[in-house]
């Protein structure tokens, strides 16, 4: 009975303290890569947007730290998500109403942007690899690399303009695809 009792109390303790772990983590890493949400309200759109922005810190940004050919979280710590109240256009394709992850595909000249109807706690199952399921994908559109004279140091993404733009924007490039309501 002793045994069982110390037993119990060891494996409390070791749960508080992966807990307390997971929580000090999780601070880290929202210290480095902030939070952050983007709400667009306008023509007949009611979007969200919730991503974490990782900073460049002099690093190598596509085709380095964020490799080409490979489905990237697009930020950092958890899947970005993208919501819309309405059903959209993006790039002329439709999107229905819902709550997306959104993942891209950086190459050189264009990105695929897709919106996937999974959920994932994390952005990455591990080091190299995205935990973005395929099958699970909604909307694929290809959007093209503009070079930028000016450096963006934090990963923003913004919607923009009349009509809405969807915008990456980080290092020295610009991805924009095109939004609009499904409305006639």
């Amino acid at each position: 009975m002793k045994f069982l009792k110390w037993f119990v109390i060891i494996l409390l303790l070791l749960a508080g303290l992966t807990f307390v772990g997971f929580k000090i983590m999780f601070s880290q890493t929202k210290k480095h890569s902030p939070e952050t949400e983007v709400v667009y309200q306008q023509n007949g759109l009611d979007l969200e947007i919730v991503y974490s922005r990782p900073f460049k810190k002099d690093r190598e940004i596509f085709g380095g730290l964020v490799p080409y050919g490979k489905v990237w979280r697009t930020g950092a710590n958890e899947a970005t998500t993208f919501k819309t109240k309405t059903d959209l256009r993006v790039a002329g394709e439709l999107l229905p109403a819902g709550d997306y992850t959104l993942w891209t595909l950086p190459k050189e000249s264009t990105w695929e942007v897709m919106f996937n109807s999974g959920e994932y706690f994390w952005g990455v199952k591990s080091e190299t690899e995205a935990s973005h399921d395929p099958e699970l994908d909604v909307l694929n559109v290809k959007a093209k690399v503009q070079k930028t004279f000016k450096v963006v140091e934090q990963f923003t993404i913004e919607i923009e303009r009349t009509p809405p733009v969807l915008s990456f924007k980080w290092d020295d490039i610009v991805v924009e695809v095109p939004l609009s309501s499904n409305a006639p």
